[in-house]
């Protein structure tokens, strides 16, 4: 039997080797699995394959990998608030690869899901399009992409129980839950780890049988990755 809740963030990437891919949950700030990426910088791992919807911002959540020089490439759908991923990407220090957040999801949710690719409009003509296999349907033009699947996805939860059922809050639950079914190894942090049954099954959004390991998180702090305000 797999031993599925451990110690916490620091016994669970040292599971992660060198040069490993890995899907990480999150959309901006929200949701992030913060103690396994602060986890991740600290002990060191390299060559990374970080797989996204963003890169975080300088000196927060995946923006610190890449401060460290941690990861090889990014696969990511917005870049926006991270100048020192800019710097890289400039510069060809970092292998990047941009998908259209649609597309991004869809081919995770392939990944899961055990299917081979699928044709969507969404790129064509475009340099997304460049290299691909491409049809007409229904007098629309579709281009191919492939399932994104990882070695290790990290995600976050609100809620888990030692069989490894989780349960999301609101809007953090974004890209959490496709990247679960799309890697070998999936680990979790949650807020609140409960008994088995605390939880309803009817209220799960992650069946444990798609979570290896879980632990229990602290010290969130839930940062706002871009304030707006108007005036009252």
């Amino acid at each position: 039997m797999v031993r599925k809740v451990i110690s916490g963030a620091r016994e669970a990437v040292s599971l992660i080797p060198e040069g490993a891919s890995v899907m990480v949950g999150g959309f901006g700030l929200c949701g992030i699995p913060e103690n396994l990426i602060a986890a991740l910088r600290e002990h060191g791992t390299r060559h990374l394959t970080i797989i996204s919807n963003n890169a975080g911002v300088d000196g927060f959540g995946l923006g610190v990998l890449l401060e460290s020089r941690q990861v090889r490439k990014i696969v990511a759908t917005y870049v926006g608030e991270n100048q020192e991923f800019e710097r890289q990407c400039l510069s060809g220090e970092l292998e990047v690869e941009l998908v259209p957040q649609g597309t991004f999801a869809e081919r995770i949710r392939a990944g899961g899901a055990g299917i081979g690719g699928f044709f969507t409009p969404t790129g064509y003509g475009t340099v997304v399009a460049d290299g691909k296999e491409t049809r007409m349907i229904g007098g629309v033009p579709h281009v191919l992409e492939a399932p994104l699947a990882a070695d290790f996805a990290l995600v976050k939860a609100w809620r888990g129980d030692a069989e490894g059922n989780l349960v999301y809050r609101k809007t953090a639950r974004n890209f959490n839950p496709m990247m679960a079914t799309a890697a070998r190894v999936t680990i979790a942090e949650v807020e609140h780890l409960v008994e088995t049954g605390a939880i309803d099954p009817d209220h799960v959004h992650t069946p444990g049988i798609f979570v290896r390991h879980l632990f229990e998180g602290a010290g969130y702090q839930k940062r706002i990755e871009r304030r707006t305000t108007r005036k009252g």
